[in-house]
């Protein structure tokens, strides 16, 4: 079982297709969630299973400022980011690394873009 982390994290439903922001305490479980389509509404309705991103935080506070953040962005700016990460827009469940993406608490929340 996945112990507890913070992350902010996108779905899609295909390459450069449909996207969905979201953050939650433990990233491998809610993404099993969308994929068995345990939530109601726009993951469900477009479909949107495939986990393209995802940052972890060392606190829940910096996740779901992250998450606001990103929610802002332009979606040109959002598939940069996707495309930073995987290029591909591959699944990546299966190779979450929490330590790889755990943003520096020091630092705080990453820096607005708009």
């Amino acid at each position: 079982m996945e112990e507890k982390t913070p992350a902010v994290y996108i779905m899609a439903n295909r390459y450069r297709g449909t996207i969905y922001i979201g953050v939650t305490s433990s990233l491998w479980l809610r993404v099993c969630d969308h994929k068995n389509g345990r939530f109601d509404g726009f993951t469900s309705r477009y479909d949107v299973k495939q986990l393209v991103w995802y940052e972890h935080h060392h606190f829940l506070e910096y996740a779901i400022r992250r998450e606001k953040q990103l929610k802002k962005w332009n979606r040109a700016w959002k598939i940069q980011l996707i495309e930073k990460m995987n290029p591909s827009w591959l699944d990546l469940q299966d190779s979450i690394d929490t330590i790889a993406t755990l943003v520096d608490a020091k630092a705080g929340p990453p820096p607005s873009r708009g």
